[in-house]
């Protein structure tokens, strides 16, 4: 996700915005997620907000009509779905598949749409979709309601942290606009709201195909008064971060030039001036901010987004994965944390497999793992487990070989997420939050159990020499007893 929410970054480049569009003044740009159930209509959806918002170009119009001629569209003239289904398997399977990413804005404000896979089978590319969004708008088909992977969808927004939500109930044109069901679906949409942490909930009743409610208002839903969809987007609050946020800067690169030494990276929260002090989060060594710079020259002051490079007035031995914050309000050298995470491998979680836990720029062997619960995506309460499969919503607790400076998700999401990745491939395993953390296992006391080296050998190993085959049993054995440990809920910590 990186859960900044899954963040493996994929970069979108807007188009430039037209000097005069007020919407281009005002530099707020909205990310947009559009998720929900396969088939409930998410690429017809956006691509006949963009035909009907003026956001496509005549060239692209005659094509998505050229394209349009062959098929099936209940009366309809334009496959809305082909200004978002790129991919040539997308097209023939008439699913997405892959997240597609498109730019627009209105005279009022900027977007970045991000339109998601609905199929289950795709979940992992959600996810990540999910972690770049400010609002989601997520579609339901009226003729069937809330569906479990609308659930799971749901739920996946709610723990990457997007707070605005927009249920548009779709092809209302295929219930008769019937009022009754569409309240129903709102109604029970509301209750399983109620389980997550959305600041804002708006219900619409739409037609994409035809249009209804989605830039124009409809004329055979009456009973419906609020905001079409582009009224609605066009208003909602904008995600902007307090003024007041803790500064984060996580490290990516260390540079040097002459008399020149820099800290290269992109600024998570919270801003930073020249004058300014800083601290390495995890020595708190620190030093006064003396020039930040970027490839456009020096700038006055640096803000959450920002790529820049921060000289400081004094050298602090640091390197990537460093956090630099201000003094006072520094996140946590944790090396033992709980967290939810949605696992995305086709393969199980398998607490022999070795992973490896990615933060912004850190990279940190993870020494044990553990499996509290799941979610049940139909109760949408945890259950206690010791397993999770792809798609699977878990609690853990991860034990780390080393601390890794972080923030808890609910206080900061920019530093609260993770990615998972294997530690034989360097692939992506799971994504999550964090929910609890603290610096030094040790600490926990009786609640986690310490396998060294010495007891081992004292006990279930003392059978076993130097040679590298007995090392390698030394190690199974270890891993075994661990395993043990784990399934009858006891933390372990292996120190060999």
């Amino acid at each position: 996700m990186h859960v900044a929410a899954l963040r493996e970054k994929i970069a979108v480049v807007p188009a430039a915005a037209p000097a005069s569009s007020p919407a281009a003044e005002s530099g707020a740009i909205v990310r947009l997620l559009t998720c929900g159930s396969v088939d409930d209509g998410k690429s017809t959806l956006i691509g006949r907000l963009l035909w009907d918002s003026a956001a496509v170009a005549e060239d692209q119009r005659a094509a998505v009509m050229h394209a349009s001629q062959n098929r099936a569209l209940n009366g309809e003239k334009v496959d809305f779905s082909l200004l978002l289904d790129g991919l040539q398997a997308e097209r023939e399977q008439g699913i997405t598949i892959d997240i597609a990413w498109r730019y627009f804005e209105t005279t009022r404000r900027r977007f970045v749409i991000i339109d998601a896979p609905g199929h289950e089978q795709y979940t992992r590319n959600m996810a990540t979709g999910a972690s770049h969004a400010d609002v989601a708008i997520l579609l339901v088909d009226a003729r069937h309601g809330v569906k479990r992977q609308t659930r799971r969808h749901a739920a996946i927004c709610n723990l990457v942290g997007i707070k605005k939500v927009i249920l548009a109930v779709n092809k209302m044109d295929l219930i008769d606009w019937s009022e009754e069901t569409f309240r129903a679906i709102e109604e029970d949409f509301r209750a399983l709201a109620g389980n997550f942490a959305f600041a804002q909930i708006a219900a619409i009743p739409v037609a994409a195909l035809p249009g209804d409610n989605v830039v124009r208002r409809s004329s055979v839903m009456p009973w419906y008064s609020g905001p079409t969809l582009l009224d609605c987007l066009e208003t909602v609050d904008a995600n902007v971060e307090p003024r007041d946020a803790p500064f984060r800067f996580p490290v990516q690169l260390v540079l040097r030039h002459g008399d020149f030494r820099g800290y290269a990276g992109t600024v998570a929260s919270g801003r930073i001036r020249p004058g300014d002090r800083l601290v390495d989060a995890r020595t708190g060594l620190g030093a006064l901010v003396r020039s930040i710079t970027t490839m456009d020259g020096d700038l006055a002051f640096a803000a959450k987004g920002d790529a820049v490079a921060i000289e400081l007035d004094s050298d602090l031995d640091i390197s990537r994965g460093a956090v630099l914050s201000e003094a006072a309000r520094r996140p946590i050298n944790a090396d033992v944390l709980e967290a939810r995470l949605v696992w995305l491998a086709e393969a199980p979680f398998d607490p022999e497999s070795g992973y490896l836990l990615r933060t912004a720029t850190d990279l940190t062997p993870v020494t044990s793992m553990s499996i509290s619960a799941l979610v049940d995506f139909e109760t949408l309460a945890s259950a206690p487990a010791h397993a999770c499969a792809v798609n699977d919503i878990a609690d853990c607790r991860i034990l780390l070989g080393r601390p890794t400076s972080l923030d808890l998700f609910s206080e900061l999401p920019a530093t609260g997420n993770f990615v998972l990745v294997s530690a034989v491939d360097g692939t992506t395993v799971a994504g999550g939050v964090i929910s609890w953390a603290q610096s030094g296992a040790a600490a926990l006391g009786d609640n986690v159990f310490v396998l060294d080296r010495e007891l081992l050998a004292r006990g279930l190993c003392s059978d076993l020499g130097n040679s590298p085959a007995d090392l390698a049993e030394f190690h199974r054995r270890a891993q075994e007893a661990a395993i043990l440990l784990r399934s009858v809920g006891i933390p372990v910590l292996i120190e060999i």
